[in-house]
This record gives structure tokens, sequence and C-alpha cells, in this order.
């Protein structure tokens, strides 16, 4: 996809499978709502091929509107609606409609069913875009920043919406910067870093295709690294302050110099990992540094 002379998004393969949560990563300017926006029809590709559920999101617009739902990250609701009022007007521009009513239980709304759209807070507002965007029984359901707001009994209430959608056979296509939620909560996932796909696959399969030998620790702030990669023979950095990376094999000899280190200088080990890497781990090691891509354009 071209934007006069920027490649917003170059060369992408991807695949969503029905009954999977695939999450959609990557910085801001890496293509994703480009990706996103031609999976709904609402863009069409200078070059290639989509299909949603077998069907042209552009030269059969009608009917793939029909089997998806959307949520978008802001707007999308007037703000003088009622709850009940804009998931019912939604329910009734498709054929497999749901009951409003159940739909704002599914949502646990149900007692903020007569507040318009600015009495809800934040995290309501959210939980509402997320009734609308199953109006009409969704075989694909496209999830933008699902939780971003959200308090903490409301993500869980709308982790458990997306796990029953993909238990019932849906097709579920979330994009989020909030990689605690993804790693929680996808089967598949993509990480495109300017418009590419970088890496694809199971969190399991990623940890894989990007781990290098290492320990993570926290400590004390400002401990002598030089004299710790000295002393491995290794490569030891202070990622952020008290957060460290010494770069050996986790096994239990290496973990057991390693806090024999700190020992002997009467520092306390307050973390340790070994051997697992956190999606954000793996996400940072491939695209660079937040503020690298803090920097970018986010309207790709």
């Amino acid at each position: 996809m071209r934007y006069g002379d920027t490649v917003a998004v170059d060369g992408v393969s991807l695949r969503a499978a029905v009954g999977e949560v695939t999450a959609v990563l990557g910085p801001n300017g890496a293509g994703k709502t480009s990706i996103i926006e031609a999976l709904e029809g609402f863009r069409r590709p200078t070059s290639g091929t989509v299909r949603v559920v077998g069907l042209d999101p552009v030269a059969q617009h009608n009917d793939v509107v029909g089997k998806i739902g959307v949520m978008l990250q802001a707007g999308g609701i007037y703000p003088s609606m009622r709850a009940d009022e804009a998931v019912a007007l939604f329910c009734a521009y498709h054929r497999n409609q749901k009951r409003p009513a159940d739909l704002l239980a599914l949502v646990g709304l149900q007692d903020r069913a007569r507040r318009t759209w600015k009495q809800l807070s934040g995290g309501e507002q959210q939980r509402l875009k997320l009734a609308v965007a199953l109006a009409g029984t969704p075989e694909v359901v496209f999830l933008d920043e699902p939780t971003a707001g959200v308090d903490a009994e409301g993500r869980l209430l709308i982790r458990d919406v997306i796990a029953s959608l993909a238990g019932q056979g849906v097709a579920v296509v979330l994009t989020t910067h909030e990689l605690g939620e993804a790693e929680r909560l996808a089967d598949h996932v993509v990480i495109l870093d300017r418009g590419r796909v970088m890496v694809a696959g199971s969190l399991a399969t990623l940890r894989a295709q990007t781990s290098r030998p290492e320990i993570r620790f926290a400590a004390a702030a400002d401990l002598d690294v030089a004299d710790l990669a000295a002393n491995f023979g290794a490569e030891a950095t202070e990622t952020t302050r008290g957060e460290y990376v010494l770069g050996v094999l986790p096994t239990p000899d290496n973990v057991a110099r390693l806090t024999a280190w700190l020992a002997a200088r009467n520092e306390p080990l307050s973390d340790l990992r070994a051997g697992r890497h956190s999606l954000e781990d793996v996400f940072l090691r491939l695209t660079g540094s937040g503020a690298d891509a803090a920097g970018r354009d986010g309207n790709q």
C-alpha cells in the first residue's frame, strides 16, 4: 500500500484463523492501520490480494460488512446517545442481529443502559464499543486497542469476552500497544515494522526464533556492570535503572555464580528471569527502542 511516494505496507502476507486471536503489533508507522483498513474494506491495496471469509472486502463490501464486527479506538457513537439506544441502532443494521439487552449484559453495562455515551467512564465506553462490534453475530471481529483506559475489572471482562468469541469459532484480529494484553490473549502474533512482517507465529515460536542466551535480573541501580561482564567473560548491561541483562546461558551454574557475585557485594537480588522472554522483550528486540518507534508517523 502506497501513499504517494511512501510505501506504508511492503509485501505483507498474513493469515488470521477462525477460532483464534491474532494480534497484529508494531510501533507507530508500522502499517497496522493500513492493513486493518484494507481487511475491513475501507482502503484498496495498491497491489496484492485481500480476502475476508473468502470475499474481497472492497469489491464485495456489502457482503463483507455483514460478516465482520469493528471496534474502533475512538469515535463511532453519538455523544448524546444512550447506551441502549446505541446498541439497538447497530443491531438494527444486521440481519443476524443479537438482542441489545444480551449485549449490554455481556459487557457488564446493563445497569448503565440509560446513560449517554458522554456520561459513561472511559472504560465503560470501551465496553460499549465492544458490544456494538458484536451486534451482527460476526464471523470476524477487528478490535483496536480494546482494553485502553479500562480498569482492572473491565479488562478481565473484555478478556473473557474475547476468549469466548474465539471459543465460538470467531476469528479475532486484535491491534494494541499494550503488549501485556496481547501476551495474555493472542494465539498467533504478527509483529510489523516499517511496513513489513518481522516475525509471525505463536508466542512460543516467536520466543524460540528471537531468543539469545541471557539472564535478566533486577537489583540495586548502578551495579558495576563492567566487573560483572569481566567476571563472566560476557556482555552485561543495565537496560533501565535497576534492570540488567547478562549475556550467558541461564544454566544453574551461571545463576549460582550471579547470585554469588551479588552476595559478595552485599547486593540483594529482587527479580530473576532466566530462559523466558516476554512478548515485550521480543517486540523491542525486533523493532528497536521505544523512542525510535514513538517518533514515527502514527497514521500509517
